[in-house]
């Protein structure tokens, strides 16, 4: 994207997943496709837990978020996959957001209240909602691409993977050791989002 004042990116800050977890994901999501063939299922390869939503912002803004997310010091710490959900969750009409829950404790927490606090200087707003981690899958309703999606009622997309993932045990994805967090450029294209790392930062290794 391009204004009279130069290139606008659209950013957000992440932790990437590793290989051996992706892989596992993208076997569950291709048994689950089926019951849900109107949603709009993420890649595996672009799969990550998102820590603070930036919007867009011009090449020299993106270099100042690059030196104040450097400024971070936090240590690195385990972060599992397992279980789902969708949003909205329990007493909604109808989900619009199918994901894998993402579990790192209060050291994950504490890294993305960091790094919101650490933008905020920057002028960036801050999250108005608790921090709450997952893996998004597929996201439904308005914006899905369904032909047959009911316009003027709730979205139904997700039902039938409901009903078959009511019938299964919870998944299990694998643990991983998160060492670094990432700056990272969205880009909008005809089949989806494609996500380019801008920098990386390290996490402290705990002492032993």
């Amino acid at each position: 994207m391009k204004s009279a004042f130069g290139r606008f990116m659209r950013l957000f800050v992440a932790i990437d997943i590793d290989d051996n977890i992706r892989s596992r994901i993208a076997r569950f999501l291709e048994g689950m496709r089926e019951f849900a063939p109107d949603v709009r299922w993420v890649r595996p390869e672009s799969l990550h837990v998102t820590l603070k939503f930036i919007g867009e912002k011009s090449d020299d803004e993106a270099e100042t978020i690059k030196r104040s997310l450097a400024t971070i010091a936090a240590d690195s710490f385990e972060l599992g996959f397992r279980g789902y959900g969708f949003f909205p969750g329990a007493g909604a009409r109808a989900p619009r957001v199918f994901w894998i829950g993402s579990e790192g404790g209060s050291k994950l927490t504490s890294l993305a209240a960091t790094v919101d606090e650490t933008l905020a200087q920057l002028g960036i707003q801050k999250e108005e909602h608790a921090f709450n981690p997952h893996l998004t899958l597929a996201r439904g309703g308005r914006g899905s691409g369904s032909r047959r999606r009911n316009r003027g009622g709730p979205n139904h997309s997700f039902q039938r993977l409901q009903e078959r993932l009511a019938a299964l045990a919870a998944p299990e994805f694998g643990t991983m050791t998160a060492r670094e967090f990432f700056l990272y450029q969205s880009k909008l294209s005809p089949s989806g989002s494609k996500y380019t790392k801008l920098a990386g930062f390290g996490l402290r290794s705990e002492a032993k």
